[in-house]
């Protein structure tokens, strides 16, 4: 009745890729990506890689950024890249770091918050203080993602996302794969407690591929791992589709459906049959009807019998495990929300779809829990979140962390009093600024 999916490498790829390339104006696009290939190569940041891979498969924009040396680079972490390039200060970051360095127009800004209400993170390059463009860099979700959900929602299933990005970004992919909930925030404890709470209404598949979704597989009714996904994955599934498509998920399903049905039909006529048969050849209806089985035609009748449960049951192999036109949803299929509870904190939006929940501390929620917010310089990606994120809930004392680059901010929630040196100490060991602990 349920499949619980995870996001990163089940729904979306699992490797960032660049989804769009805006030049300012009176820039070219090659020039934007040339500067922004020969800033880029010498950085080891994910973002960076996904820049790379975008400029090596454009021939010109690579050969431009062949001829473009950088020499003084430097990364700042957090915040971008700077070097110099044929006498010209090239610098590369996010939104905040670009807008010392040189003048973004509001159309560019309005352009950028779009691209992260879209799940996207938008990357900004200028050379001696004018704006060459935008590169906007996301996990892109998998091609046959969106159509395996579709196929699912189809057979009345509840499709449930499940991921440790942020609310934001989560609800973004949660819209493009057109799943029915999200749940963000999670921690691999934290997925495996919500498999929990989803199979208290009814049975529970789980789909990932990472070490971290281990837990979660092992708990649901049945766990499905991605055939590319880690080894920790693949052993504690029971399902591993072969060839990484999520719609094989879908298939698997339907197949299953398929079998058990085809196992209910040769159990009904098995029995219908022996019912009949059985009194008929002991001579029961002799007397009231006159009716009576020779041995030769009652041996004949009971090898008919098994003939017709082989054949109905080789019928499978007649059966399309890919073809949706014939789905229809279960009789008892839910369609009330799983987690109808909004988180409520403070500074928090609700969602606007109405979908995406948060529920990773309902599960074992404690009453004595204290909240810090923590303003923090430095974080520019979903990368830097969760590297905030870990050193925070690596703490003793730290229950969860919520962590926006966009907000600048990190909501430490507590079941002990934690002091604001460590906290300040955990981040700034990571090379992120704190400004402020409220």
């Amino acid at each position: 009745k349920i499949v619980a999916l995870d996001k990163t490498g089940t729904i979306t790829s699992g490797q960032p890729v660049v989804t769009d390339v805006l030049p300012a104006e009176g820039v070219t696009r090659e020039e934007l990506l040339a500067n922004a290939a020969a800033l880029e190569e010498k950085s080891e940041h994910p973002l960076a890689k996904a820049v790379m891979e975008y400029v090596s498969s454009n021939n010109a924009a690579n050969a431009s950024a062949q001829r473009i040396e950088v020499a003084d680079f430097t990364a700042l972490p957090g915040n971008g890249l700077q070097g110099t390039a044929a006498g010209k200060r090239l610098v590369g970051g996010n939104l905040s770091f670009i807008r010392t360095k040189a003048e973004v127009p509001a159309a560019v800004r309005q352009t950028a918050e779009r691209l992260a209400e879209e799940g996207k993170t938008p990357l900004f390059f200028a050379a001696d203080g004018k704006l060459l463009g935008t590169i906007a860099v996301a996990d892109a979700i998998k091609e046959d993602s969106a159509q395996a959900v579709k196929e699912m929602r189809g057979m009345g299933i509840r499709v449930v996302m499940l991921t440790g990005d942020n609310e934001r970004t989560a609800r973004a992919i949660g819209r493009q794969a057109g799943v029915d909930e999200v749940v963000a925030g999670v921690l691999p404890d934290g997925k495996e407690a919500v498999i929990r709470k989803l199979r208290e209404k009814g049975k529970t598949v789980m789909i990932g591929d990472g070490i971290n979704d281990a837990p979660a597989l092992t708990r649901a009714d049945i766990g499905i791992a991605i055939g590319a996904g880690t080894d920790v994955a693949i052993d504690a599934a029971d399902v591993v589709l072969m060839k990484s498509r999520l719609t094989d998920a879908a298939a698997a399903i339907r197949l299953s459906r398929a079998t058990l049905r085809n196992i209910h039909e040769n159990l009904f006529w098995a029995f219908f049959y022996n019912v009949i048969g059985i009194p008929l050849a002991a001579g029961c209806y002799y007397k009231a009807f006159g009716l009576q089985l020779s041995p030769m035609f009652g041996a004949a009748a009971m090898s008919l019998s098994s003939f017709f449960v082989v054949s109905n049951a080789l019928r499978l192999n007649l059966f399309n495990m890919f073809d949706a036109s014939k789905d229809k949803p279960l009789k008892d299929a839910l369609h009330e929300p799983l987690f109808p509870e909004r988180k409520e904190s403070a500074g928090e939006e609700a969602p606007e779809d109405g979908k995406a929940t948060d529920i990773t501390a309902t599960a074992d929620r404690k009453e004595n829990t204290m909240t810090k917010t923590m303003t923090i310089e430095g974080m520019m990606c979903m990368h830097c979140e969760a590297t905030v994120k870990k050193a925070l809930e690596a703490l003793d004392g730290v229950e969860s962390a919520e962590v926006s680059h966009e907000k600048g901010t990190a909501v430490v929630t507590m079941n002990a009093d934690v002091a604001d040196d460590v906290l300040k100490e955990a981040v700034e060991a990571k090379d992120y600024a704190v400004k402020a602990i409220a």
